[in-house]
């Protein structure tokens, strides 16, 4: 349910840093028209000669009120900068005092979640009250250093900042999502995944390994490292949204493949990697080598076993003109019973099932032949069956984990069911 007694906002200013930017400029308004988020750019923004459309498509460079696509209540492009699960649950913990199934049952408005969030949210966006002054909304960010020696802070009794004890201490009761924190480390930004005392087996070192082997098939991956916390398994990872220049941050502007789509997350399941493939066709940089690069990935998350790649575990750079696939993140492999399993978003026609066959009979859709789409395939399997005994020692991984893992996420069997003839089998099947 929704709790509209925390509806306080009816509008918010829109800022963005636009590209090589050290400083924000507001770019206008988000207002509350019914059951809908409008936007209408600032006449100032308008007439500056460096303006860039928040996303053309969405968004054009155009004067007046711009209601949302139908079938929407708000512009998708802001909402990718609204936070994300975690966030949330957090925001309505802080706001409302509520946990686990009970936060669950609870939706705070909109504009609150934009405007009542950090302002170093993912892209290049962010919402203030005022069109005049920016205010950010700097919640302490621990360092690396801090991270790493918070169980050596317990122990002498000095507090973690409130972030940092959220994610380490009490993100288990806040829900389903993972805790997580954002870090700095000089001139670098890290969003870092915690492990959980309920996890059944190491969902951090899952998300490491299938990482670190997706950089070694060659995938174009966010930068992953793998430290240990006052005990637990803390997964960072490099932001990709974030470039040190001299002495201050710019930020890259980001659409998710939702956006891409025109669609909600009530209709997300509508969503396919042919239809992915088509924007990209007609609307990316570099056309023909991002749907190798997409089509590879689409093929390593089956080969890991990850089965959450939903249409926001997907995106692009926006630079007011073009778009540009940003590096994968959020590979890891989902817990499975049984053999079977399907894919978050639709891979052939209306088959999402997770097998490489599957794969090939899309691969036309990526401007691949069967041979090129077979040769792909093939590669990442010779190479996830060499350098798995190394990443599981990287990943320090227990033995009970590594025969969890293998061939039950990272190569199962049902991937290569009824798989074409020429196909790379691993060994054991």
């Amino acid at each position: 349910m929704t709790s509209d007694a925390n509806a306080i906002y009816s509008e918010a200013y829109v800022w963005v840093w636009l590209p090589d930017a050290a400083e924000p400029v507001v770019a206008g308004l988000l207002t509350q028209q019914g059951q809908q988020l409008v936007f209408n750019y600032g006449r100032s923004y308008l007439a500056r000669p460096d303006a860039m459309a928040l996303y053309a498509p969405e968004l054009p460079l155009q004067p007046g009120m711009i209601r949302p696509i139908p079938g929407l209540n708000m512009p998708n492009c802001l909402r990718d900068a609204s936070p994300d699960a975690w966030g949330r649950r957090v925001l309505i913990n802080r706001k409302l005092g509520l946990k686990g199934v009970e936060a669950d049952l609870v939706e705070l408005d909109e504009l609150t979640y934009l405007l009542e969030s950090g302002s170093d949210r993912i892209g290049a966006l962010d919402f203030q009250q005022s069109p005049s002054q920016y205010v950010p909304r700097q919640a302490h960010q621990p360092t690396l250093d801090e991270l790493l020696m918070a169980a050596k802070k317990v122990e002498q009794g000095v507090p973690l900042s409130p972030e940092l004890a959220q994610a380490m201490l009490h993100g288990t009761s806040l829900g389903g999502a993972r805790p997580k924190v954002l870090l700095n480390d000089g001139d670098r930004k890290f969003i870092a995944k915690f492990s959980a005392s309920n996890d059944l087996y190491s969902v951090v070192k899952a998300e490491f390994m299938a990482m670190r082997l997706a950089h070694k098939v060659g995938l174009d991956v966010a930068k992953v490292h793998l430290r240990t916390a006052m005990g637990k398994d803390v997964l960072l990872i490099e932001r990709f949204d974030r470039v040190w220049h001299q002495d201050h941050w710019r930020r890259r502007a980001m659409v998710s493949a939702l956006t891409l789509f025109e669609l909600d997350e009530m209709m997300a399941t509508y969503a396919s990697y042919e239809k992915l493939a088509e924007i990209i066709r007609h609307r990316f940089v570099h056309p023909t080598a991002t749907l190798r690069e997409l089509f590879s990935r689409m093929v390593f998350n089956i080969l890991c076993g990850n089965t959450d790649d939903h249409a926001r575990n997907h995106a692009a750079f926006w630079d007011g003109h073009q778009l540009a696939l940003t590096p994968a993140y959020d590979i890891c492999p989902q817990s499975r019973a049984g053999q079977q399993a399907s894919q978050a978003m639709l891979i052939d026609g209306g088959d999402r099932s997770s097998q490489i066959a599957t794969c090939i009979a899309a691969a036309p859709s990526f401007l691949l032949g069967t041979k090129d789409a077979m040769a792909i395939v093939n590669h990442q399997v010779g190479v996830i069956e060499k350098e798995w005994p190394s990443i599981c020692d990287e990943a320090n991984l227990s033995e009970m984990d590594r025969a969890l893992f293998w061939r039950r996420q990272f190569l199962n069997p049902f991937a290569f069911l009824n798989a074409p003839e020429g196909v790379r089998i691993p060994a054991g099947d």
